[in-house]
């Protein structure tokens, strides 16, 4: 079927938003993750894969698998960049970064989308709709998130944030399966012989 552009279908905007929220809302989840991003000034298009978990609230774990192991965890207090190849943590608060909904903060606690975002239905048919939600804060780090949602399933199938400078960053999602997942995959003690660098404020 066409997608219809939904221009004035706030009821369709609630359906769509409702759906995602109990499917997402106090859900623990992984997923395996495709990256691409584009930095919009130097024209540089950058790729990467992984596998991706997260935890109602503010819990993530994002493991890099290529072009290079890399794992960025987060508690949802403490933020850990941890380069296996470089033996450096990059260790900072975690609430800075993801309070905006950057860095997929919204996947890990979905009432964001209606608290930091105006959100608007761009585009609609029975399987797929696409929102489009403008942050409220407008942070440097994030103008907008675009969101793909299966409208079968009610799971985000794609999300593609942009910041100020017009970078964006597509993330596609397979594999979702929401089920528990320990509170101990979110914390992250470094390795013997690491460097652990203290972001600064």
């Amino acid at each position: 079927s066409m997608c219809q552009p939904a221009l004035a279908d706030q009821p369709l905007l609630d359906q769509v938003l409702e759906g995602v929220e109990n499917r997402y809302s106090g859900q623990s989840f992984t997923a395996d993750f495709k990256q691409m991003s584009r930095l919009s000034a130097l024209d540089i298009v950058e790729t990467a894969t992984g596998k991706a978990t997260f935890s109602h609230p503010g819990k993530m774990k994002w493991e890099y698998l290529q072009p290079e192991t890399h794992q960025v965890v987060t508690n949802g207090q403490t933020l850990w960049i941890y380069k296996p190849l470089e033996k450096q943590v990059i260790k900072g608060d975690a609430s800075r970064l993801f309070k905006a909904g950057a860095g997929g903060g919204f996947l890990s606690d979905i009432s964001m989308i209606r608290e930091q975002f105006t959100v608007k239905l761009t585009e609609v048919s029975d399987t797929m709709a696409v929102i489009d939600m403008k942050s409220k804060n407008q942070s440097p780090d994030l103008s907008s998130i675009v969101l793909a949602i299966d409208r079968k399933t009610n799971e985000i199938r794609q999300a593609t944030t942009y910041n100020i400078y017009d970078d964006t960053t597509r993330f596609d999602f397979s594999n979702i399966v929401f089920s528990p997942v320990a509170d101990t995959v979110f914390e992250f003690t470094p390795p013997a012989g690491t460097d652990v660098i203290f972001m600064s404020e």
